[in-house]
């Protein structure tokens, strides 16, 4: 059986590590964190749940200090989970079996990084993260800002679930000043960072600069995924800027890096039914229902495109074109899905009131909306 070292790097994260290190006593045979400069019982907590408390001047420079905290591992394995990462009773248990079946000349375990669920707690944003390296084999943190450790060797896929419940605001600027720190200091950004920085850009409403640095990053070298979700990018900025020709585009220049993704033919059917027109509306959901999403690729995954948003769209559509049986079909799908949504709600009045279903006389509801 393998041995883990579950290695963290913390600051002021008194409200929620508790509940982090409970989970990963289970599985856990060593706890090392790296405090950063807390002023709260951070450390006292860490020491609490066993942890081995280690300070570390924050230098701007997440690498530096998971590399740090790497470094102090003494397992067969290195683990990382944020203070805020919640791992549920049934991923203990599949960590545990992990530990026992796991062959032990693998490299490298990715498991599913969950950042975003809905009320029933299934994941609405998800993507693979390299979350077991085997320690000694020379596997480092990169990065100053959003740090990654380039997989090789041996990898293995599970279907382990981390899920990210981030409590409070946080520094919701502090990413974005490493960033122009960096450029500041003459640091020449990586195609990696380039997209970051871009996102970054877009998360605070900079559109026009996220536009500049999300092109200059698709004319580089750059991961496939990554460039994909560029182009997707682009489309918000452009949206948001008013140039509807441009954001149109950016969704269709995702597909010369691979199949269509979801993401992008919902965006594309959504244009169209702001427009009113409803068979290229109809197209465009139709096709990212029979996206099959690949989460093995690394990229980030947002479900709903794939299942729940395009159908009560076309439920919308179709009763637009006419055809009612075919509206309240996809009413039915969307409906079996999240059965509380407030649009499920709305339509299920409507179809009522129609005849559909249930046949009690209700008020009119408010149909026809599409998110």
């Amino acid at each position: 059986m393998i041995t883990i070292s579950l290695c963290m790097i913390v600051k002021n994260e008194e409200q929620v590590l508790g509940r982090c290190l409970k989970a990963a006593g289970s599985f856990a045979d060593e706890i090392i964190i790296v405090d950063t400069g807390s002023c709260d019982r951070t450390k006292e907590i860490g020491r609490e749940y066993g942890g081995k408390v280690y300070d570390f001047a924050w230098r701007d420079d997440f690498a530096a200090a998971r590399n740090e905290a790497f470094s102090k591992a003494n397992m067969d394995y290195c683990m990382w989970l944020d203070a805020d990462d919640v791992v549920t009773e049934e991923n203990q248990e599949k960590i545990k079996k992990l530990k026992q079946e796991l062959e032990p000349d693998t490299d490298v375990v990715m498991m599913k990084y969950s950042i975003a669920e809905d009320s029933d707690g299934k994941s609405l944003f998800s993507y693979y993260r390299e979350r077991l390296v085997k320690n000694g084999r020379g596997f480092y943190w990169e990065g100053r800002v959003h740090e990654a450790i380039a997989p090789r060797g041996k990898i293995i896929y599970s279907d382990i679930v981390i899920s990210h419940k981030k409590e409070g605001s946080g520094s919701r600027d502090r990413n974005l000043k490493i960033y122009e720190k960096m450029i500041e200091e003459g640091e020449s950004l990586s195609g990696r960072s380039l997209f970051y920085y871009g996102r970054e850009l877009l998360s605070h409403n900079r559109y026009e600069e996220a536009v500049q640095v999300m092109e200059e990053f698709l004319e580089g070298d750059g991961w496939r995924e990554n460039k994909i979700e560029a182009c997707l990018n682009l489309a918000e900025c452009f949206r948001m800027l008013g140039k509807e020709k441009e954001s149109v585009q950016a969704l269709f220049k995702s597909f010369l890096y691979d199949t269509p993704r979801g993401e992008a033919c919902f965006e594309l059917g959504r244009y169209f039914q702001g427009k009113e027109k409803w068979e290229q509306a109809v197209f465009w959901y139709e096709t990212a229902l029979r996206q099959q999403p690949s989460d093995k690729g690394g990229g980030f995954i947002r479900w709903d495109y794939y299942g729940y948003l395009p159908e009560i769209n076309l439920c919308v559509c179709y009763d637009r074109m006419g055809n009612r049986e075919k509206a309240y079909e996809y009413h039915q799908r969307s409906s079996a899905r999240k059965p509380k949504a407030k649009e499920v709600q709305w339509n299920e009045q409507y179809f009522r009131k129609m005849g559909y279903g249930k046949t009690d006389r209700m008020d009119e509801p408010n149909y026809g909306k599409y998110i």
